[in-house]
């Protein structure tokens, strides 16, 4: 499902292989590229481009910025149809990164077909190169800042040259935007996924993703507000991201607020897991709210069958002793007894 050339394509086609038949005859690595383009032979592009050791300062494509948007997006998507049944896939690497680059970061930069070169990077099980979150997330964001689409259209534009976006290529360049601390954008992404129409809705990780980030830069009120979001929407987050932000709740001295939440995944049937709970005890512990961590507790073993450690027992225990609550204590003591026994 490829890219459907404009109607002047004859045109251009015409005017670059006049361009191919005056460029040197030298085996140059571009020279190469050029006659494998010239001839429709892309499936040599991955040897020429090993035998040839390019630089990854050089970028073998950039004789194609010279050509007009749509015959580059056209080559490209020629190019990367072609390599679809390329065996092993391991051996496109250099050419996708080669791809990647030269649609990110040359002075035209071709968004829509960059989604579409890492889209099939993502699908060949490569990972592309670590500078790639910096010029996707700088292009991305040029882009929107200089044409304002919202980002369903950025997205219903990369499905329109034939290549629906997935929730790979969108977690991607989450994590991207996330990265260079563009987390305000990565909001925008998320919400933009489910205003495609497209089919390509977030999922834990894309929502991950950003609540994790949310919680380093300590902005745990929105992480709070995306795990609702999340759950509201009926996306199940992982026991990770969970820790993350009950974790993050806890550094910031909110253990009421953390509490809080944990009670309502539990309500709307979310795993919180051993070490949600164990992170939640600890920080009543350190907060002093003797009471809450012995009601936390309860909660582990009655609804969980989880016992803390016993050195959080301990502590519970001769907490609620100390503020006068030997009542709480015993009963807490005897439900651990219980489970224990």
């Amino acid at each position: 499902m490829g890219f459907s050339p404009p109607a002047t394509k004859n045109l251009y086609k015409s005017s670059f292989q006049i361009s191919l038949l005056h460029s040197s005859s030298s085996q140059t690595p571009q020279n190469s590229i050029k006659a494998a383009i010239k001839s429709k032979t892309y499936n040599q592009i991955p040897y020429l481009l090993k035998s040839q050791q390019q630089s990854n300062n050089n970028d073998p494509f950039s004789f194609l910025a010279f050509f007009p948007k749509p015959l580059r997006t056209q080559i490209i998507d020629q190019i990367l149809q072609s390599l679809i049944p390329f065996r092993p896939q391991s051996h496109l690497k250099l050419t996708y990164s080669h791809l990647l680059s030269h649609t990110l970061q040359t002075p035209k930069p071709l968004l829509p077909i960059a989604l579409a070169v890492l889209q099939r990077t993502l699908r060949s099980g490569l990972a592309p190169s670590p500078d790639t979150h910096l010029s996707l997330s700088s292009v991305w964001a040029d882009s929107r800042r200089r044409r304002r689409p919202s980002v369903s259209v950025v997205l219903s534009e990369m499905a329109s040259i034939g290549y629906p976006p997935d929730s790979g290529t969108c977690n991607y360049l989450i994590m991207s935007l996330c990265k260079t601390s563009r987390l305000d954008e990565s909001i925008n992404v998320l919400k933009g996924m489910n205003g495609t129409g497209l089919g390509c809705l977030p999922n834990s990780e894309s929502y991950g993703v950003v609540i994790g980030a949310m919680c380093g830069e300590r902005r745990t009120k929105e992480a709070m507000w995306l795990m609702r979001e999340m759950v509201r929407v009926g996306v199940m987050p992982r026991q990770g991201t969970v820790c993350r932000v009950v974790a993050a709740l806890r550094r910031d001295k909110e253990i009421r607020r953390a509490t809080e939440m944990v009670e309502m995944l539990e309500r709307k049937g979310v795993s919180v897991g051993f070490e949600g709970y164990e992170i939640l005890v600890e920080g009543c512990l350190e907060r002093r709210e003797f009471v809450l961590a012995g009601k936390v507790v309860m909660d582990m073993v009655e609804r969980k069958g989880f016992v803390p450690y016993i050195g959080v027992r301990q502590r519970v225990v001769k907490g609620l002793v100390g503020i006068g609550k030997a009542d709480f204590a015993s009963v807490v003591r005897q439900k651990l007894v219980g489970v224990l026994s």
